[in-house]
């Protein structure tokens, strides 16, 4: 910890009479193990939230202030009632609040309940017997071949029945869950791992609830005079929390979700559901209005902890049926409007297409072609699994490849099928970007298909031959810095050829290279007209390949020419002053409470309506 204004700041060991009044056959009581705790360790406890955690600053329920004039960060404090290891104050901290936490009413509880307990309420005196009292009897189990059991433990206070493994997530339960993880999990029983465990969970679950509230406080904050939401909302909470813009919108819909869903909320933050199932109640309840929404909700919520969550929306889908019949005619036309094709890249170095939002029908009839297909081509002999087979129908089809090219060469052999190498499939403008020793054979360096991500060296080169089969394919020479970013460009008419075909470095040194601007602009390219030349364009694009917003993805070649300082305002029309930018945040950046500079050419420096700034740069080149 780092000392603040008031710490104390001597290495001095505390003496017991610097202590607190307390009696004597309290503090033998506690003293379970010898050793002692630091200064340093009190001294992060006593700085935790009061408020928060209803220690009334004392975390070991002692009285008083643990710490004296002239304590040093490295003292020991002497046999006060402070336990040396963290395991051996965490018992005594919770024997000491265990009276306290249980008699409070929780979230959810209604005062004067309590929590069922083993035995009566521990006061500081009873402390040393407290893990006896919650100890279990051992009972002799029979276990599968190969599985170990690890017994024995610690306590700690999270197997079955203990006080953390009841507690309700908060600064106590973090504090304690703190200090175990601290110690070390090895030292526990499987029994009390899997409390700790679940305690976890619980934990996660709050935090998830207080996260959603603050974007929910956040979204409002945002929300026009009438009510409606802010337009930029979500770009903010985007920018704030590095999501994606979609991420941004599912996050602010489910915290929209919890707001109406006052009961799931709260429930959320006791830690009896977790966010996967806040978002199942948040899904199924969407096409109601908030009333029902809520009283169904409700209905499901007792007995929610105990489902997984393909139960629980099954549940709910029954009883939001059940209200009102055509509620999943109305979800379904309402998603449809969101129909879509997306692509991304795999893990594996593979990629992927999928439609999303479609019609229930047609996805069953386009399933049952691409079936047939699949038949059709195992009957004609080409190997591979049914769904192996599926996949290649499917793109032959999006790429307007005929079924049959897909069949061996002579009725049998290796397939002709190669997608990015065949002419007729590439259709539209490609941007494939890949390194020169790669295109020579001479690396693997990967390389980069515009608005499809990276490429390994084999896929560059396919589509590298097949661009180059093509007339009108368009070649150009990008040169980058150590750090990957573009300092050179330059394009040809005509392209190299294929591998092996042609002398590269005769076209190499036909191409003319003009430096790409950086630091200070000297505004060489600069054009009195609003809208930039397409050479100017064009470089623009290549400098920067992405929209300038933060973590957002969109490809340049689908981005309005941004003037960051607008046209009409005095601003140029030149590399410094020209950023690639998504219509989504063009508007971003032009309404209230949004400001945007360019320092120097291609980084963009945001600030949000908060204040917090962000600064993007361009993604830097395979290298």
């Amino acid at each position: 910890m780092t000392a603040e204004p008031g710490d104390p700041g001597r290495g001095e060991e505390l003496s017991a009479s610097g202590s607190a009044d307390v009696p004597a056959e309290d503090l033998a009581a506690l003293l379970r193990a010898p050793g002692m705790l630091t200064a340093a360790q009190v001294a992060e406890l006593t700085r935790l939230d009061d408020d928060l955690l209803g220690l009334d600053g004392d975390p070991l329920g002692l009285g008083g202030d643990p710490l004296g004039p002239g304590d040093g960060p490295d003292a020991a404090l002497p046999q006060k009632g402070l336990p040396g290891r963290p395991g051996d104050c965490l018992d005594a901290w919770l024997a000491a609040e265990s009276a306290t936490w249980l008699e409070e009413p929780g979230p959810e509880r209604p005062p004067g309940e309590r929590h069922e307990q083993a035995g009566p309420a521990l006061g500081t005196a009873a402390a040393a017997a407290a893990p006896a009292a919650r100890a279990q009897p051992a009972v002799a189990e029979a276990f599968d071949a190969g599985f170990t059991h690890r017994g024995g433990g610690q306590g700690r206070g999270f197997a079955a029945g203990g006080d953390l493994d009841r507690m309700e997530p908060g600064g106590r339960l973090a504090t304690a869950a703190d200090w175990v993880w601290a110690e070390g999990l090895g030292k526990l029983s499987d029994d009390e791992l899997c409390g700790f465990l679940a305690a976890q969970r619980r934990l996660a679950s709050r935090a998830a609830a207080g996260e959603l509230a603050a974007v929910h406080e956040l979204s409002a904050r945002r929300a026009g005079p009438d009510g409606r939401p802010g337009e930029h909302a979500q770009d903010e909470l985007a920018a704030l929390l590095a999501l994606t813009g979609t991420a941004a919108a599912v996050l602010a819909g489910h915290a929209a979700a919890m707001a109406r869903l006052p009961g799931v909320a709260q429930a959320l933050a006791a830690g009896r559901i977790d966010m996967p199932k806040a978002a199942v109640f948040a899904a199924e309840t969407a096409c109601l209005d908030d009333i029902p929404a809520a009283a169904i909700a409700a209905s499901v919520l007792p007995e929610a902890p105990g489902m997984t969550t393909g139960q629980l929306r099954a549940a709910l889908r029954r009883e939001v049926l059940a209200y009102d019949p055509q509620a999943a005619i109305k979800r379904r036309r309402e998603a449809e409007k969101d129909a879509r094709v997306e692509t991304w890249a795999e893990g594996a170095g593979t990629a992927a297409i999928a439609g999303r939002d479609l019609a229930p029908a047609d996805v069953i009839r386009a399933l049952k072609n691409l079936d047939a297909d699949a038949r059709w081509l195992e009957q004609h002999g080409v190997p591979g699994t049914h769904d192996q087979l599926r996949a290649r129908a499917m793109i032959a089809r999006l790429s307007g490849q005929p079924l049959p090219s897909l069949l061996p060469a002579g009725g049998g052999g290796p397939l002709l099928f190669s997608a990015p190498a065949q002419p007729a499939g590439l259709t539209g403008s490609v941007n494939l970007t890949m390194p020169a020793s790669t295109w020579l054979s001479l690396s693997d360096m990967p390389g980069e298909v515009g608005g499809n991500g990276a490429a390994d060296a084999d896929t560059c080169r396919d589509l590298a031959a097949a661009l180059a089969a093509h007339r009108g394919a368009r070649w150009c020479l990008t040169l980058t810095g150590p750090d990957g970013r573009a300092v050179a460009h330059g394009c040809a008419r005509a392209g190299p050829g294929p591998p092996g075909t042609g002398d590269p470095a005769a076209w190499l040194a036909g191409i003319t290279v003009v430096p790409i601007e950086a630091g200070t602009c000297s505004h060489r390219r600069e054009s009195a007209a609003y809208r930039p030349p397409g050479a100017l364009r064009h470089l623009i694009k290549i400098r920067s390949r992405r929209c300038g917003f933060p973590g957002c993805r969109r490809p340049a070649s689908r981005c309005d020419d941004d003037h960051t300082i607008p046209h009409h305002k005095g601003g140029k029309t030149c590399e410094c002053n020209l950023h690639p930018l998504c219509r989504r945040h063009h508007r971003a950046k032009q309404a209230p409470g949004w400001r945007v500079s360019q320092p120097e050419p291609g980084v963009l420096t945001w600030r949000l309506p908060s204040g917090r700034r962000f600064t993007a740069v361009p993604d830097p080149y395979p290298a």
